[in-house]
This record gives structure tokens, C-alpha cells and sequence, in this order.
């Protein structure tokens, strides 16, 4: 009697470039790779080594050169400028979707990406889409502007921005999976999309700084990829000074979900630095674990704590950093699975 084998996981290329928008990649690699896809993310340069916006450095798993004889299940082209923009102009990349797109491949793009390289390649022509809202009157006639966050069109999907990244990758696992998958995905991650659900703060207090505001965000294998680097972006947005401090031996961090972020100095070199105006720990269970184990870490946050200042975690980080050193001594709430933070109190939901 033969022995019945589990189905290959969906394969996926994610290419990334200098100037890729680090939320709109980030989100739909750890989604994607939570639903159980191969995910590939490839160099469209010619190192793996590719530094994204907001100074966000990820080690891609090959370059995108070597993945042009592979076939993939989905196709997924991340935003950003100048990164769409890049990406269009790449000859390898447009010539592996034109084969994808040929033998009636999914394919996805976000923001700038729909009109600066699928549109720029015709491969939009015919089909409803959207995209940041700056990109849209670069579609061409042939393509039909849709006023909405997610487009899926054929197999064709298209979404608008970092804001609704989360809602496109999911779209992407319906597509790939179906609406179960999706659902076990979210309830998960704690996704709503409830009309008018709103976040009560706690202990409200305010922040106050001199200057640019200096943030140490520290990090560990197995931290979580999506927390981590939303956080960066979000606050180098708000031009922030965000120092990524690694905590491992290396430079080069694995996240929860396999994405390669090659942090910006040493936790060493980080302490030398303080003090920060914000420290911030992202979750992800076994790099919360460890990130909870790291004297150094633990001896700034308590520090921090002393001086009053403002700290925060997210995630697993909450009950495996804060909680067990007396960090959340202050914390008011219920207990419960999300987290908020609000100067030195935090209180689980």
C-alpha cells in the first residue's frame, strides 16, 4: 500500500531591489511563509546583500538571475521609490513574469509597482487594478483604475500601499490556498477588520525629547520579521534615529520567518550609544526567549526604566523580556493575547 505524501508547497518569487519599500516586502514574506509557501526572495541586483528604504539592509536567498529557469506558483513585486521603479527597469525580471504571466501564473504588485513595472510591461492591459494613489495616472489607457485596497482581477492582484500590505498578502493566501487558510492566519495574528474598532490607551503619557529621537530596536534569531521591521520603517519615517542592534554573533539575524535582516551594529556597540530616548523589542517567540536571556539587554531596559524614560514590546517580547525583570510592575489591564504600550506600562488585552 503506498504511503500518502503531503503536496508540495506553493512556490514563490519575491524579487527585491534598492529602493523596496521594506513593509510591502516584509508583510507578504511572513504571511506567505505562515501559510506554508516556499518563498524565495531574490536580489534583482547583483548582490544578496540589498539595502531596501529607510536604510533597512535584508541578505536575499539568490539572486534573481539564477532563479530565471525555476517556475513558481505566484509571482509577488513589492512597491517603493525608488524600488518600483527599479524593478520595472530590470530585463530579467520582466522577462521571467512574461513566461509566469504566458502560462497563466498568479501575479501581485503594490503600490508603485502595478503601473511602474506590470503596466510599463503591458502585462496589466485589459485588467482592473489599483496602486498608491501618486502611481495611479501612470496607468496606461488599456488599464482600468479601481478606487480600492485590494484588486484581484483574473490572476491578477494589485494593492495600494504599506497601509494595506496586510490585507494583500492575505489576498494572496486566498488565492493560493483559500478563505480557511486565511482565517486560521488571522485569527492567529489577532488580524480585525471590524468597522469602527478603535484601540483604547492606557496610561497615557506624554513623550518628550531633545532632538532627533534615538531608538534602540534590538534583535535576535527568530524575532518577528513583520514587528521588527514596521517598526523600523514606521519610525525612520518620522526620522527617527532607529539604531537594529543584533544580539546573536553576527550581523546577520534569521527572523521567525526566514527573512535574513542584517542588523545595523552590535548590542555592544548599541550600549555604547546610550541613552536612547525609546528602546522597542519586537516579539517572535524564540527570539523574545532569547532577546529575555541577554544580560547586556536587560541592564539597558532597566536603566532605561530608572531614568523614566519610554519603552516598549510587542508580541512575546511582553511576557518574555519585560514581564520576568519587573519591567511591567506599573502595567494596568486584563489579561489577554495583544499588547499596547504606553510609557513605562504595558497591559495585555
Amino acid at each position: 500500500m503506498a504511503m500518502a505524501t503531503s503536496p508540495s508547497p506553493k512556490k514563490v518569487l519575491l524579487p527585491i531591489v534598492a529602493g523596496t519599500e521594506p513593509i510591502e516586502a516584509s508583510i507578504p514574506i511572513d504571511i506567505l511563509r505562515r501559510a506554508g509557501a516556499d518563498v524565495t526572495v531574490a536580489s534583482a541586483g547583483d548582490a544578496l546583500l540589498v539595502e531596501i528604504m529607510y536604510g533597512v539592509k535584508i541578505l536575499a536567498d539568490e539572486l534573481l538571475a539564477d532563479c530565471a529557469a525555476a517556475s513558481y506558483d505566484l509571482i509577488v513585486l513589492p512597491g517603493g521609490v525608488p524600488g518600483a521603479a527599479n524593478l520595472g527597469g530590470c530585463a530579467t525580471l520582466e522577462g521571467i513574469l512574461r513566461k509566469h504571466v504566458e502560462k497563466g501564473g498568479l501575479y501581485a504588485a503594490i503600490c508603485a509597482a502595478p503601473p511602474l513595472a506590470l503596466a510599463s510591461w503591458g502585462l496589466l492591459d485589459g485588467h482592473k487594478a489599483t496602486g498608491h494613489p501618486w502611481f495611479v495616472e501612470k496607468f496606461p489607457p488599456e488599464v482600468t483604475a479601481v478606487d480600492a485596497n485590494v484588486v484581484v482581477d483574473g490572476n491578477a492582484v494589485t494593492g495600494t500601499g504599506p497601509a494595506t500590505s496586510m490585507e494583500f498578502a492575505l489576498a494572496l493566501v486566498e488565492q493560493l490556498y483559500g478563505k480557511e487558510k486565511v482565517e486560521q492566519i488571522t485569527k492567529l495574528m489577532l488580524v480585525r477588520y471590524e468597522g469602527g474598532y478603535s484601540m483604547k490607551e492606557l496610561n497615557s503619557v506624554q513623550w518628550h525629547c531633545s532632538g532627533t529621537p534615538k531608538v534602540l530596536l534590538p534583535l535576535a534569531n527568530g524575532s518577528e520579521e513583520m514587528e521588527a521591521i514596521t517598526i523600523v520603517d514606521a519610525l525612520r519615517r518620522a526620522n527617527a534615529d532607529v539604531i537594529v542592534a543584533s544580539v546573536e554573533d553576527g550581523f546577520d539575524v534569521t527572523a521567525r520567518y526566514g527573512t535574513r535582516i542584517v542588523a545595523d551594529v552590535m548590542l555592544d556597540e548599541a550600549a555604547d550609544r546610550a541613552p536612547f530616548d525609546l528602546i522597542i523589542v519586537p516579539g517572535g517567540l524564540p527570539g523574545a526567549k532569547t532577546l529575555g536571556r541577554c544580560e547586556q539587554l536587560v541592564t539597558l531596559l532597566k536603566k532605561h526604566a530608572e531614568a523614566n524614560k519610554p519603552y516598549g514590546a510587542i508580541g512575546a517580547a511582553t511576557a518574555h523580556v519585560l514581564e520576568p525583570h519587573g519591567l511591567l510592575k506599573d502595567a494596568a489591564g486584563q489579561e489577554g493575547d495583544d499588547v499596547r504600550i504606553h510609557g513605562r506600562a504595558a497591559r495585555r488585552r
